[in-house]
């Protein structure tokens, strides 16, 4: 019955993302750079609500045949409902430990560095990284050895969008969040019907695992910074 109920909910979670990515014209750009097999570290920019991961992952998997694994928000965890599904659906909760198993067993995997930073943006946050604290993926990587593979997405921040004194319309995922959500507006109960695109960049070779945190921080600066060209190439595809 269980096992039942976990297809059942992976493949209406499918068609969703199938009928999603058909609503917003989504493409995937560049795709060759995705492996087709093989441990590797997807890492990209984040969209309000992060309501375009199903979509990405839908791409993701038409180009390559394989089932993207995203390192999600601990928070997401701390939900009752939230915590037994997510993983249903390729959600892991993102700390090291599940992060190393899942590029051990050979997973492609996802990772927003910005978190819900970027999830829960305010309006002048659009198209921002907030990857200032983020080291966690280059250590990863790093101790891996796996290869990083930058990706972004433009028409992330447009599907949504925020309403007078929204400051004021926030939630927290529970009493311990530190993180407060925005509330958004879309075309009535649907996100606007923008078009949503994705751009994927080669691949960078980690730092040895023994390298200086100066170091791993210019690795992280050098990643972004190929987020930021290939938002460029998906805005103007």
């Amino acid at each position: 019955m269980f096992r039942t109920t976990r297809r059942a909910v992976f493949r209406l979670a499918e068609v969703g993302a199938a009928l999603s990515a058909l609503y917003h014209r989504a493409r995937l750009l560049d795709a060759e750079h995705l492996p087709t097999k093989g441990p590797v570290l997807l890492v990209g920019n984040h969209g309000v609500w992060g309501y375009e991961t199903p979509v990405f992952f839908h791409l993701v998997h038409q180009a390559t045949g394989r089932y993207p694994l995203g390192l999600a928000e601990r928070g997401f965890f701390r939900i009752p409902l939230i915590r037994t599904v997510l993983p249903w659906l390729g959600g892991v909760e993102g700390t090291r430990d599940n992060a190393l198993a899942a590029l051990g067993e050979g997973n492609l995997v996802v990772c927003y560095p910005g978190g819900a930073w970027e999830t829960f943006k305010r309006p002048q946050g659009r198209y921002t990284l907030r990857w200032e604290r983020a080291l966690g993926f280059v250590r990863l990587a790093a101790r891996t050895g796996v290869p990083i593979v930058p990706f972004a997405g433009f028409g992330v921040d447009d599907t949504f969008v925020y309403p007078p004194g929204e400051e004021r319309l926030c939630l927290r995922l529970s009493s311990e969040e530190k993180y407060r959500m925005p509330l958004v507006v879309g075309l009535g109960p649907l996100p606007l019907p923008v078009r949503i695109t994705f751009a994927v960049g080669e691949p960078h070779e980690p730092p040895p695992a023994d390298a200086p945190e100066s170091r791993l921080s210019a690795f992280r600066d050098r990643v972004a910074a190929s987020v930021r060209r290939l938002l460029l190439r998906a805005c103007h595809a």
